[in-house]
């Protein structure tokens, strides 16, 4: 299976790595930024076309003036995350209950490259999975961060907890401070929708729940926020000055 990716940085991120690329599409009037030497250097064919191409295959998307033919980004399984996580780190897995937004799945994937998490975890069902807008808004970190697609979030969540692996909600409902917390152990930490919050079965499957206090009038942040927030924690506790 093929898809497409757009945007400058994306587009230079898939080129530097193993992804196949079958072609790489540069609009007529656009500045590559070293694009197109990029193709040359390894041999893969471009073509410059003009804006109803991108139109055609893209829709009305900001592309940045080019786009690319690869292979479909492909999912891991759970034992491939787990078994490619170093001796002597403690393992760190991100799990996304019924998150919609690509632009939020995008930036949740740039944060989780920054942070080091070892892996990510969606359904099948009801959630975006990895495509173009996803690509272009992690800034190539969608090709950093290993990704799981499961059919059953809750039994995945009771399987990890049989090896060892803590559960951490981030949730409204009794929950304590997310500072009060020690992350210092094998960690599946679960953010919510950006509408519902975490589902009933998820929520009973977590051992502790966490909120992050506000004080203002909202009462939640944006998805791609609060897991930055929280994962920075996790990141602080295990990493002090």
């Amino acid at each position: 299976m093929k898809q497409y990716i757009y945007g400058k940085n994306t587009i230079l991120e898939a080129l530097k790595g193993d992804k196949s690329v079958y072609t790489v599409y540069v609009q007529n009037n656009a500045k590559d930024n070293g694009i197109i030497e990029q193709c040359k250097r390894k041999k893969i064919p471009f073509k410059i076309v003009d804006k109803s191409e991108f139109i055609k295959k893209l829709g009305n998307v900001s592309h940045q003036g080019v786009m690319a033919e690869i292979e479909e980004y492909r999912y891991y399984s759970i034992d491939e995350i787990i078994n490619t996580i170093p001796d002597g780190k403690q393992p760190l897995l991100l799990m996304l209950d019924g998150l919609e937004d690509p632009h939020n799945l995008g930036a949740i994937l740039r944060t989780c490259d920054a942070i080091g998490v070892d892996g990510v975890i969606i359904g099948k069902n009801r959630s975006v999975g990895l495509n173009g807008t996803v690509a272009k808004v992690s800034t190539g970190a969608i090709d950093h961060v290993k990704v799981a697609q499961v059919t059953n979030l809750t039994r995945t969540l009771e399987d990890l907890k049989k090896r060892s692996f803590w559960v951490v909600g981030c949730d409204l409902d009794k929950s304590q401070d997310y500072r009060q917390v020690d992350y210092n152990m094998p960690l599946v930490i679960v953010i919510g929708s950006e509408g519902f919050g975490i589902s009933r079965l998820v929520k009973k499957s977590c051992d502790i729940n966490v909120v992050l206090p506000m004080v203002g009038h909202v009462n939640s942040l944006n998805a791609s926020v609060a897991t930055a927030v929280i994962l920075y924690q996790v990141y602080n506790s295990r990493n002090p000055l």
